[in-house]
């Protein structure tokens, strides 16, 4: 007779940036899986296309929070193509889910298990032109913040809106939800260093603004007790640049609520690393490689955070690194997938149900 218990169930959610999905696809939603070079350096269209789904097959997460998705406009469905990539792959995550979409070609969509979760697009706040001057705008409305200390607010907006799910599980247990792509404080196009520092400056700004603006939902899900979950690429980490001893903080100590009430505050333990650590250690999510330096730069700009009930289920983060997790470096196929496949490496949650 067999006594023994049964495997604890766990859910598997993924924050995934992947470097101009875009251009895997034409406009109708079809892969371009030839040997056309895609926008990794020496990577194939097709090469790209097949080292992203040996990743996510790895990965075997229930949900996968796409950053940098293709695109949705008046001819291209970013869901669509998703779903036609998952299908294409005999993926489990075969469903698609976007909200509004982007300024730019690149979306933040949800690709996901049905068979695991049900989520729903579910945008908080005031729609655009409802309540110009309210503080809690819809993520595709208008910000006012006062980003120079000159009393005069100024308009901030997303170019890509966070995306935000009301999810239910498949045991009838309720999540939310919120895929981040925050602006990049590179000062790109500027000429000269008086322009580089002061275009710098300026972003920075708006990558913080686009975070008290975050914070303030988080904090409204918080209050009302809602178990939460806010994943993406920020752009930022603590230390990550100059400026923000200027600032006094960086945008994801503001995400995270760092000096806030304990019950108000999310956790990532990668940032709670990079927060504390005095040793110069510290994960990282992102490889860049830099033409001037002739070397590869990395950074920690990919997060998973959950709210306090979510961290005492006891949740365990793994990121996907080729290089220094050593279940992806000693699988040789799955440490050269990951490589081609974009400039961030997945972050993975497993939360037990």
């Amino acid at each position: 007779m067999d006594t023994a218990a049964p495997a604890p169930q766990r859910l598997r959610i993924a924050t995934y940036n992947v470097e101009w999905f875009n251009g895997l696809f034409d406009n109708h939603g079809h892969l371009l899986e030839d040997a056309e070079p895609s926008a990794r350096y020496q990577v194939t269209r097709g090469e790209q296309l097949t080292a992203i789904a040996i990743v996510m097959t790895a990965m075997d997460a229930d949900a996968v929070m796409v950053i940098e998705a293709p695109d949705t406009n008046g001819k291209r469905s970013s869901v669509k193509a998703l779903e036609r990539f998952a299908a294409h792959y005999g993926l489990r995550t075969s469903r698609a889910v976007t909200g509004f979409p982007s300024e730019t070609e690149q979306e933040i969509t949800l690709l996901y298990d049905p068979a695991r979760l049900t989520p729903r697009h579910d945008p908080m706040g005031e729609p655009p032109g409802h309540n110009p001057v309210t503080d809690e705008p819809r993520f595709d409305g208008v910000f006012r913040y006062d980003l120079d200390t000159d009393a005069t607010p100024e308009t901030i907006r997303f170019s890509k809106p966070p995306l935000e799910l009301a999810v239910t599980l498949a045991n009838g247990r309720a999540l939310r939800l919120i895929g981040v792509h925050i602006k990049s404080k590179s000062p790109y196009g500027a000429r000269g260093e008086a322009a580089i520092t002061r275009l710098a400056i300026e972003n920075r700004r708006k990558q913080l603004a686009q975070c008290v603006w975050l914070r303030r939902r988080v904090e409204g899900h918080l209050g009302a007790g809602e178990s939460l979950i806010v994943l993406g690429d920020f752009n930022d980490g603590p230390g990550l640049d100059e400026y923000e001893r200027l600032f006094g903080h960086s945008g994801i100590e503001v995400v995270l609520g760092h000096d806030a009430d304990p019950a108000l505050q999310l956790y990532d333990p990668h940032a709670r690393m990079a927060l504390t650590q005095r040793m110069g250690m510290a994960a990282t999510t992102a490889r860049f490689y830099l033409a001037p330096q002739k070397r590869y730069f990395e950074a920690l700009l990919d997060f998973i955070m959950v709210s306090p009930d979510l961290v005492a289920a006891g949740p365990d983060w793994r990121i996907w690194h080729p290089l220094n997790d050593p279940g992806c470096l000693k699988v040789p196929e799955l440490r050269e997938a990951l490589l081609a496949a974009s400039d961030h490496f997945p972050v993975t949650l497993d939360l037990p149900l």
